[in-house]
């Protein structure tokens, strides 16, 4: 079956986000990551739609197409899960579904989850980073990479985030490569870089203990470290180990990480959406 096109639309007050959704059936949601936008949560594979879902995804304030936060409000992670709040509201209604995000998305899926388990059918978290410790190099990492983009644009912020992100040599130019195409999408770079520096001094939820009462289906998408340093394997494993109701996956070995895979990482969403416990959870 081929996908629907996607209708785009926007989510007020503000800051307005912008979004799509497409296809028809049951819904589900994508947030995706810092530096990200909409599209680089599945990286533009329909294969969630052709397989009967209805797949609704937005830039996060700052990000991509959507608005930046105004100077009085900020992009802390108790904005952006209110921001999906309003998504939710206005593109999904009552009907329960499906939630999944990457990195900054999955901190702010489960930031939903806890405040909202009953919304859900299932959960998909892929490449999280957040514990409960905010180390002070790691905010000095984003506050760079905020400097590089302020002062240097695209170019300074790929060749920071080249020199200082830990990435396999084998990976290198791949993950540059991306980055820049990234970049190119955002319509709003001063309001990027105040999420780099603001989004991880912010808490999503308390610790990793708060998980242990999410009665939610969930799949735990990880990274294997040489390619993808910055979403540890480790860190995967103990939200899985937290999740009382939760499945790891992985890529193989020596393979590109499955969170860059769209196809495959949509099938992989596709068959935890028809699993018995997340369908019987509707």
């Amino acid at each position: 079956m081929p996908a629907a096109e996607a209708a785009q639309f926007e989510v007020g007050p503000a800051p307005v986000l912008r979004g799509e959704a497409a296809g028809v059936g049951t819904p589900i949601v994508l947030c995706h990551g810092l530096t990200a936008s909409r599209r680089y949560v599945v990286h533009g594979s329909r294969a969630l739609e052709r397989d009967g879902h209805r797949v609704i995804t937005y830039d996060a304030r700052g990000h991509g197409e959507s608005d930046p936060a105004s100077a009085e409000q900020s992009y802390g992670y108790p904005e952006l899960i209110a921001d999906l709040e309003r998504v939710v509201e206005a593109e999904v209604g009552e009907e329960r579904f499906l939630l999944g995000g990457h990195s900054m998305g999955a901190h702010t899926a489960v930031g939903y989850a806890l405040a909202h388990p009953e919304r859900l059918s299932g959960l998909v978290i892929i490449g999280p980073t957040y514990t409960r410790e905010i180390r002070p190099e790691s905010l000095a990492y984003w506050d760079g990479l905020a400097s590089a983009l302020e002062s240097g644009g695209i170019e300074g912020f790929v060749e920071y985030l080249g020199r200082e992100s830990g990435v396999g040599e084998a990976w290198r130019d791949s993950v540059l490569r991306i980055s820049a195409e990234r970049m190119e999408l955002h319509r709003d770079p001063a309001g990027l870089a105040r999420a780099l520096r603001e989004t991880p001094a912010s808490r999503p939820f308390g610790s990793l203990a708060d998980l242990a009462g999410l009665d939610v289906p969930a799949l735990v998408v990880a990274s294997g470290d040489e390619a993808d340093p910055g979403h540890p394997y480790a860190v995967a494993e103990a939200y899985a180990a937290a999740l009382p109701r939760a499945r790891l996956i992985s890529e193989d070995a020596g393979k590109s990480p499955l969170a860059w895979q769209g196809g495959r990482l949509s099938r992989e969403i596709s068959l935890f959406a028809l699993e018995p416990n997340v369908a019987l959870s509707r």
